[in-house]
């Protein structure tokens, strides 16, 4: 567990908003008032001082007084103006984990003049204790640090960590935009059951059972999903009839194309911290 350690939040938007309450509701974080979160509206603040009885205020520079690890959860169109307002504001001790889209390791560690920085990917699952989050470390970051980076991301869901960096835009562009991909086929399916006959109701039943019934059987089995469908697949059938469309309509281009394209913009939104270092 993390103890007694202050924690400070730099934006309490949604996926900050997301981290506090898994932090809390799985009692990694005892006591509420360990956290203090930043944000520039009232009103956010407000909400988070009544849903979760957590310390706020407005500026960034009070929330990092003090506390042994920083996240920083805001958008990477003002992480350059963040990072100025921080830089040698954070306690050399202190562990910084940043969850911004894009923003490299070096950048992060130059903007904030800070050394031990750790830089996380989760996507939206973890509001279910089911995320997956990469992480990297920067050299300086120590044993105990990684351990306490761990015991905040195992609230989340899976982690894994990787002493490369380059793998974190990847797993932006697989796993965090694969969030909304994945979303995308969701609704697609509900539709066409809608389309076919069913209530709404019953297509996003049977959508949901089949895609999570399909996910814990690869899980379970290991079997390589091509082996799993070729199992399902009768010459001549309805499953093949079905997979002959989506194979025409090129399914699989359409879906490596939009990983390609959300990789090509995790990596401009990088260049933002690129161009404040400069």
């Amino acid at each position: 567990m993390l103890g007694d350690l202050q924690i400070a939040f730099i934006g309490g938007g949604t996926m900050g908003e997301i981290i506090i309450s898994r932090l809390l509701s799985t009692k990694t974080v005892q006591k509420p008032e360990l956290i203090i979160v930043s944000d520039p509206l009232s009103t956010q603040c407000l909400h988070l001082e009544k849903e979760y009885g957590i310390r706020t205020t407005k500026s960034n520079i009070e929330a990092v007084q003090g506390a042994s690890i920083v996240i920083l959860a805001v958008k990477p169109q003002v992480l350059a103006e963040v990072m100025a307002m921080l830089k040698d504001k954070i306690s050399p001790d202190a562990l910084v984990i940043s969850i911004v889209a894009g923003a490299s390791i070096p950048s992060l560690c130059q903007g904030l003049n800070h050394a031990a920085v750790v830089r996380t990917m989760p996507n939206i699952a973890v509001q279910v204790g089911h995320g997956t989050t990469v992480w990297s470390a920067s050299s300086s970051v120590t044993e105990i640090q990684r351990s306490h980076t761990q015991v905040i991301l195992q609230a989340l869901g899976k982690e894994f960590a990787t002493q490369n960096e380059h793998y974190l835009d990847m797993a932006t562009a697989l796993s965090s935009a694969g969030t909304g991909f994945a979303f995308l086929y969701i609704e697609a399916m509900i539709d066409a059951g809608v389309q076919i006959g069913l209530t709404r109701t019953q297509a996003q039943e049977l959508t949901l059972h089949t895609i999570a019934g399909s996910v814990e059987l690869i899980f379970q089995t290991d079997q390589h999903p091509a082996v799993l469908r070729n199992k399902v697949t009768s010459p001549g059938g309805v499953t093949a009839a079905g997979l002959y469309e989506l194979e025409k309509g090129g399914m699989r281009t359409v879906i490596s194309n939009a990983v390609f394209a959300a990789l090509s913009r995790t990596q401009q939104l990088g260049n933002i911290g690129i161009r404040f270092d400069s």
